[in-house]
């Protein structure tokens, strides 16, 4: 007697864990990000009062790089993508990197999703030193002034721990007030300076340099930028997990084996040494460090093992175009870019608040 065959059940593969799906994820947005970047740069590069097509400036490139193709392009299209341009964008590049991990680092630290390297003075005390040395003529070249805007940037962050540090330890919320205040008081240090001083060219361009540019870039300022944005994205993500345990609380970071107060120490030596650079070489760029890291999360999750790369990429990303757009928008005039990204930032950070007081 033939016996019945009963059919194969049909077993479904198990679906990824949660882990694996954001870390999947989150890698596919790191990648997409590289690329992103990879291909902006010809093309803002090109991009100017004097446009030059991508592939130009691809063949361009390629001949300065490797040596590679025959030259079918102007010595002014050379000039203007080798000594001017590229320099810019890769600047550009770095710094939009460096402030970005520097606020993801910045809003773990003190557990605030509103914060940035303004908040803890940071940037108030590298434009004061930096201001100092383009007035009164302290240091020299590129790497006096970014001396000078590193000790700032480190004595106002030293001032900062002074005032929040009560019975041995530091809390986020003692760094944020101190913050906000030295910030304040090296704002008016800087603006006291610029009056104080005899020179109207040295005092404009303190004006000017406050606000943000990339217009001085060049392939000496370049390699600062890209070691301190390289140093801080390299270091942050290897303490990627004590940057997670800091932004659930200190009990966690505690039990996890880290010290709160010693890793914000460390953690506010490299935010000073990433924004002391950037500040060197473009001035205060606002915003990029407060909006950049939110627009990350979103993306990758809130695990600093992959929001700190990506933060780097993003980062780079927004402040390449957008220093693309200040200096075409009311061509042959550049726009300062501290004043285009806070025209852009003031309603992304509107609708973040509005989504924080709503939760």
């Amino acid at each position: 007697m033939a016996t019945a065959v009963e059919p194969e059940a049909h077993v479904e593969a198990p679906a990824a864990p949660p882990g694996r799906r954001r870390a999947i994820r989150g890698a596919m947005c790191i990648t997409l990000l590289t690329g992103a970047l990879v291909a902006s740069i010809p093309v803002t590069v090109g991009i100017g009062p004097v446009p030059i097509p991508p592939g130009t400036v691809a063949r361009i490139l390629a001949h300065h790089l490797a040596d590679l193709g025959a030259v079918d392009w102007t010595t002014a299209q050379d000039n203007i993508v080798w000594q001017l341009r590229v320099p810019r964008v890769l600047l550009g590049a770095c710094v939009g990197a460096a402030l970005s991990v520097a606020g993801a680092a910045v809003q773990a630290l003190v557990r605030n999703p509103l914060a940035d390297p303004y908040l803890l003075g940071v940037s108030s005390g590298a434009s004061a030193g930096a201001a100092a040395t383009i007035l009164f003529g302290f240091g020299a070249g590129v790497l006096g002034l970014t001396g000078s805007a590193f000790a700032g940037a480190i004595a106002a962050i030293a001032l900062v721990f002074g005032i929040a540090r009560t019975g041995g330890t530091l809390i986020g919320s003692r760094l944020v007030f101190a913050g906000i205040a030295v910030a304040f008081a090296l704002q008016a240090l800087t603006n006291f300076l610029i009056f104080a001083s005899d020179s109207r060219d040295g005092a404009r361009a303190v004006l000017f340099w406050t606000l943000g540019s990339l217009g001085q870039a060049n392939w000496t300022t370049l390699p600062i930028a890209a070691v301190a944005a390289l140093g801080i994205t390299t270091a942050m993500t290897f303490q990627a997990r004590g940057l997670d345990a800091l932004a659930i609380g200190d009990e966690a970071a505690h039990s996890l084996g880290t010290s709160p107060t010693r890793f914000r120490a460390f953690a506010a030596l490299l935010v000073a040494f990433g924004v002391a650079a950037a500040v060197a070489v473009a001035g205060a760029i606002g915003f990029v460090g407060l909006v950049v890291p939110h627009l990350v999360r979103r993306m990758v999750g809130a695990s600093h093992r992959l929001v700190v790369p990506a933060a780097a990429l993003t980062g780079a990303l927004v402040l390449v175009w957008a220093d693309a757009l200040a200096r075409t928008m009311l061509s042959p005039q550049e726009i300062p870019l501290g004043i285009l990204t806070a025209m852009v930032g003031t309603p992304l950070l509107i609708v973040l608040v509005r989504r924080l007081h709503a939760r």
